[in-house]
């Protein structure tokens, strides 16, 4: 059995999963995919309602190994088959294979599969919609044609599950090659212009959930990474609902100049994304932590020191999430800690700092579930990115009377 990382949420009746698996054994490649399914099979098992796997992400050490993972998958879930995306991404552990995987319990929630592109997921008077775009290879397409194709498939997918891009609340973007200059523009830079030029048409002004900003433009969060495949694969997760206690809030961080007023000299066209994006429903609130790196204001900071950067990604989290955060942006009653993280993913640039960078975030953040994996980072001098999820609850005021 693979390492069982998963934290448990109860939001009202309903239950949710974070899982986060990394096999044990060693040995062939089909064996270590099949302790993984195994481990997350077990998980859902111990609980005490029927769960479903809604999305997960499979980190793979070698391109070679996804059609294999692809009939391994298929044949574990049948008709069941969550959102799954296969990113050549090493497991900094040595393993050729860990998942990130999203459960919840069907006592008081539907399921519908609606093919390899599209999940959706039912409860409380609330719709969660999981679409992707599959995989795109970058052969004959530019980074900027590929990176629109990727943004109208992904708009395609979400359509047929009922919704569109301004309920997107989170997207991830996996870009083979991410650094790399082809006509001296990096490629991360074509798909920051090829987003801007697609989310030109997209109403994130006029989101139909209520949010403190309504009237300007709320970004959904998002990741953006390298991978070692030559592709672009993408999943993005939104949201619908008509209660009058659900809202969003889109987070910038104190310590950083935001995304989407970045310099020219970082981008043509600036990043588009929150770095953080609130769901409230009721007393609880779901805090969707975009990719975060070692930046001050638009700067690198500690270059060539993985463990310094860690500690200022970590730094910059925390106060992303904090209550003062949320105050300043308008939602006085909520906030976080790092130890209302429920799950972590750390991307170490270089193999050798994986040690170093996992001793200062279990410092930090005890034992997390975490998956560290070795990826590019979007600019050459960071080396260390982290995403996550932190689940909170409303403070309650005091009353005056």
């Amino acid at each position: 059995m693979g390492v069982q990382h998963h934290t448990v949420i109860q939001v009202g009746a309903v239950k949710r999963l974070a899982i986060m698996v990394t096999p044990q054994c060693g040995g062939e490649f089909k064996d270590e995919a099949w302790e993984a399914l195994a481990t997350i099979r077990a998980i859902l098992r111990q609980q005490n309602e029927p769960m479903e796997v809604t999305m997960q992400t499979v980190f793979l050490r070698d391109r070679d190994d996804v059609p294999m993972a692809e009939l391994l998958f298929a044949a574990c879930y049948g008709d069941k088959m969550p959102l799954t995306i296969f990113v050549v991404q090493p497991p900094c552990e040595g393993r050729g294979i860990a998942i990130e995987a999203w459960a919840v319990g069907t006592r008081h929630a539907q399921v519908a599969y609606h093919g390899e592109h599209l999940v959706t997921v039912d409860y409380d008077g609330m719709r969660w919609i999981y679409a992707s775009a599959g995989s795109l290879h970058r052969e004959g397409r530019t980074a900027y044609e590929q990176s629109l194709e990727v943004f109208e498939s992904m708009q395609r997918a979400l359509a047929q599950g009922g919704a569109s891009f301004e309920d997107v609340v989170r997207v991830w973007l996996y870009q083979g090659s991410i650094t790399e200059e082809v006509h001296g523009v990096e490629r991360y830079r074509e798909l920051n212009r090829a987003r801007t030029d697609f989310f030109a048409n997209i109403p994130f002004d006029k989101r139909p959930l209520p949010s403190p900003h309504n009237g300007h433009a709320i970004y959904p969060a998002s990741t953006g990474i390298g991978t070692r495949c030559h592709g672009l694969i993408t999943a993005c997760m939104a949201l619908q609902s008509k209660r009058d206690d659900v809202s969003l809030l889109g987070l910038e961080n104190p310590l950083q100049i935001s995304a989407f007023d970045y310099p020219k000299e970082y981008s043509v066209k600036s990043p588009k994304f929150a770095r953080a994006m609130a769901v409230r429903v009721g007393n609880h609130v779901t805090t969707w932590i975009s990719g975060t790196a070692s930046i001050v204001n638009a700067e690198t900071v500690h270059k060539g020191d993985a463990m310094k950067q860690t500690e200022q990604t970590l730094t910059n989290i925390e106060k992303l999430i904090a209550p003062e955060n949320f105050a300043r942006h308008g939602w006085a009653d909520a906030g976080a800690t790092l130890a209302d993280l429920a799950k972590i993913h750390v991307y170490v640039k270089h193999p050798e700092d994986f040690d170093k960078v996992r001793q200062v975030c279990e410092r930090r953040l005890g034992r997390l579930p975490a998956i560290y994996a070795v990826a590019d980072v979007c600019r050459p001098d960071l080396l260390v990115e982290i995403e996550g999820v932190a689940f909170s609850s409303i403070r309650q005021t005091k009353s005056l009377t």
